[in-house]
């Protein structure tokens, strides 16, 4: 049988005087500057961490710790006046709930220092810090609850209720449903990351849900039944003020914590979800049955908490960047949840704020509500979600590299194909022999992996204890994080050109002599075939379709398993197109082409480009095993790479080092793009770039000037870029049988990919002569003006113009001639 309690007595009531209207105006200002100073400093730091990412700079660790202290200051201040001076209760209640969001925000926002890759440490640390946070600020707040109480606090009713929290668990009074209720707005909070977001791996998502579980308790330290009470809880005929003026600051409370809550990207939608959350709050903590009183902290923790777990655990940080901003990508499908979570909050607001303070459903009719969102959620997941785990992965790279120093360099297409069969069974071998005993253990432990040869390595699933496992191991060289991108509710779209097609050959060709080759000289790359690792290649093209080599070992997805050759973005037709494209945009329009997607979506890692950098050195069919099925006398002879990969993807600055020395053993010509992080010194450094067997290719503009954006060396050891090649105003083919005209050094990189394959099928004895054919590029460049522009960036020559244009601009007319002798 039910225990029959009597009802709680009342909240004492007020003895202080009414305030006057003064301390109200000044909690309102300090609660507009405090939005603003959150907001500012949060977009700013974001902002500048994206423009050091995409101008290829190092991220420095002092950012957020900056922003934070900014933050802590400009808020601190202000809030610390509110919560000693006025005589009202509430808006001294209102200055110390501000103050402690604000030191909550300056503790949480240092761990922004830990870099993104390492994602599961930050997930950790922020559970830890939040709850330790929650600890001191209960002990903290302890006095002032009890004064609002009068002597009582929300934590008796946990375990034996004799507060006002009681009806949560024993039913006394009308709050019995509360709980529920805020588990239903949290629920609907969540619905449409469940729906639009993707999670990451277990442990990443395990450490989510107890990040977003700690920072849930420590928004209800915050928010507790103290700071309740002093806006009018407990007392039946003061909702309104309950609701709005306790709803705004706990709204303002709750963006100091969102804040300082998830890696930079992840807390801007945090930002616009959670400060509604404060008016649904104040709702639920509205006076209801005899004896009402504070429902307490348990709403807070349960709606906070799911709150948060959706931007926490359904979004990678690293994907929340401009690098995605040009599709309909994660950045795109951040902001459209966002946006809904903001809609369904004001919605919770306006509903519960109405019909709460007059009657809150019993507790079966609140728990219904739970089991029938629950049931919607799993569904929505399930269905139109993104079902499953999308964590990141390892590239575990090995000691042993194989030995190719004395592959027989030989030349001409018969010595050529002769080289590339011996450095694929050397690497092959190497890879088999090294990895015997690793996989077998993997294997043992179930632990999925895909093994490499060009660089000795295997992908594998795990998390940190994975990680520290293979790194122990005597065999392993070292570990790196390869990034996954999490998967899209709907594709991103296809990039689709807007200028005019060319009425000719386009001035780029003409600037380096490319259509002489062709007049004069009646040379226009046929018999070579140029490989493309990039987003794709729009086959259907006019000016590409004759080009394709054909087959079923001229195309590779590992992407997608595309069985026949696409490009969303762009950008690999726009590049493959002014290599070989022909009515004008290409530089050696007789060319053959094969293809591979290695950049699907702007973000790659080490693994897929490793895939599309097998399949150049020994093509395979569709289905094919790469160790067995190669076709190594297929590889293509010249490739062409307008992409790098930087620390975000998980590259380190050798980890693609052994890949372009077999290239360079196997006679395949290597041209790499250097990248658009100028005029900055030293600024080629992402892989392929830095190396000293790729040829380097920088970018020039109409006048024969550098580019701003063209990176520059000095590169320790190796005298970087290379070459020069037009680079700003390129037009090229597009998707769709469309054009663009494009800026940058991937658009100069296959130019000079296109004089080689002018070269080599001018003279085939040059064929896998690399030595002798960059010799020729270098001594047939023409000068170009390497000083910085007038009333630009560029304030050094960074140690010569050799370290801006290298030897110079590719002439392709001089080359092709210097080839033939």
């Amino acid at each position: 049988m039910q225990p029959v309690y009597p009802p709680a007595p009342p909240l004492p009531p007020s003895t202080v005087p009414p305030p006057g209207p003064l301390p109200v105006v000044a909690a309102v200002l300090v609660g507009c500057w405090t939005v603003a100073a959150v907001l500012l400093p949060q977009l700013v730091g974001w902002v500048a961490e994206q423009i050091l990412l995409a101008s290829g700079l190092h991220q420095p660790v002092w950012i957020w710790p900056v922003v934070s202290l900014v933050t802590v200051v400009a808020v601190g201040v202000p809030a610390l006046l509110l919560a000693l001076l006025p005589r009202s209760g509430a808006v001294r209640a209102t200055g110390r709930a501000w103050l402690a969001g604000a030191v909550a925000l300056g503790v949480l926002g240092l761990l922004r220092m830990i870099p993104a890759v390492h994602h599961e440490a930050y997930l950790a640390a922020l559970a830890l810090v939040a709850a330790l946070t929650a600890v001191v600020a209960a002990r903290l707040l302890r006095a002032d609850t009890a004064a609002a109480t009068g002597g009582r606090d929300d934590t008796a009713g946990v375990t034996d209720g004799r507060d006002g929290t009681a009806g949560v668990t024993d039913g006394r009074d009308g709050t019995a449903g509360v709980t529920p209720l805020a588990v239903a707005a949290g629920l609907l909070l969540l619905l449409p990351w469940l729906w639009l977001g993707a999670l990451g791996g277990l442990l990443e998502t395990v450490l989510a849900a107890l990040a977003a579980t700690a920072v849930g308790v420590l928004a209800g330290v915050l928010l507790d039944v103290g700071f309740w009470a002093r806006f009018g809880a407990g007392r039946p005929t003061r909702p309104a003020l309950l609701v709005l003026g306790g709803g705004s600051v706990a709204g303002v409370t709750l963006l100091l914590l969102a804040a300082g809550t998830g890696h930079s990207g992840a807390q801007l939608a945090m930002l616009l979800t959670l400060p509604p959350v404060g008016f649904v709050l104040g709702a639920l903590q509205a006076p209801t049955g005899p004896g009402g009183r504070p429902t307490g902290r348990a709403p807070v923790r349960w709606l906070v908490g799911l709150g948060v777990f959706g931007p926490l655990a359904f979004t990678d940080p690293e994907e929340v960047t401009l690098l995605l901003s040009t599709t309909r990508d994660v950045p795109f499908w951040v902001m459209v949840t966002a946006g809904a979570g903001l809609a369904v909050a004001l919605v919770l607001s306006v509903g519960y704020g109405v019909l709460l303070p007059r009657r809150v459903p019993g507790r079966r009719f609140a728990t219904a509500a739970v089991a029938v969102l629950l049931v919607a959620g799993t569904l929505v997941y399930a269905g139109p979600g993104q079902p499953g785990l999308h964590g990141e992965r390892l590239l575990v790279v090995l000691r042993q590299q194989a030995d190719l120093r004395d592959v027989p360099a030989t030349a001409g297409a018969a010595g050529r194909d002769a080289r590339v069969r011996e450095v694929y069974r050397r690497l092959v071998d190497t890879a088999d022999r090294t990895q015997a005993d690793l996989r077998r253990e993997l294997d043992r432990l179930r632990l999925a992996h895909t093994p490499y040869y060009l660089v000795n390595a295997i992908e594998v699933d795990g998390g940190p204890a994975v990680r520290a496992w293979l790194s122990s191991r005597p065999e392993v060289d070292r570990v790196l994080v390869s990034q996954r991108l999490r998967p899209l509710p709907a594709p991103a779209g296809t990039s689709r050109g807007d200028a005019a097609g060319p009425a000719g050959p386009e001035w780029n060709i003409r600037m380096i002599g490319a259509d002489r080759v062709w007049s004069e000289l009646d040379v226009d790359g046929s018999g070579i075939t140029v490989g493309s690792s990039d987003s794709g290649v729009d086959a259907g093209h006019p000016t590409l379709t004759a080009g394709f080599r054909g087959g079923d070992d001229s195309w590779y997805d590992p992407w997608e398993g595309s069985r026949s050759p696409r490009d969303r973005s762009g950008h690999g037709t726009h590049t493959m197109g002014s290599a070989v494209g022909r009515d004008g945009i290409g530089v050696a329009p007789g060319a053959n082409w094969t293809g591979c997607v290695n950049l699907d979506r702007n973000l790659g890692n080490p693994a897929h480009y490793l895939d599309c950098l097998q399949f150049m050195l020994a093509p395979f069919p569709p289905g094919g095993d790469p160790f067995t099925d190669g076709r190594p006398e297929r590889a293509p002879h010249v490739l062409t790479n307008s992409w790098g990969c930087p620390t975000i993807e998980g590259c380190d600055p050798q980890v693609l080092r052994p890949a372009t020395a077999a290239f360079d053993a196997a006679g395949v010509f290597v041209v790499a793009a250097a990248g658009n992080t100028g005029p900055y010194c030293a600024s080629i450094d992402d892989p392929p770039a830095p190396y000293a067997d790729v040829l380097t290719v920088g970018a020039v503009d109409r006048s024969r000037r550098v580019t701003d954006f063209s990176s520059r060396g000095p590169v320790p050891g190796v005298a970087k870029p290379d070459l020069v090649a037009p680079g700003a105003g390129v037009r090229s083919a597009m998707p769709g049988g469309g054009y663009s005209v494009l800026d940058g050094t991937s658009m100069a990189t296959p130019q000079v990919a296109g004089v080689v394959a002018l070269m080599w099928s001018a003279n085939p004895a040059l064929v896998g002569d690399l030595d002798g054919t960059r010799r020729i590029l270098r001594e047939t460049a023409t000068p170009v003006d390497a000083s910085p522009a007038p009333g630009g960036e560029a304030t050094s020559t960074c140690g010569g113009a050799a370290n801006v244009a290298g030897a110079g601009l590719v002439d392709a007319y001089a080359a092709v001639r210097a080839a033939r002798v």
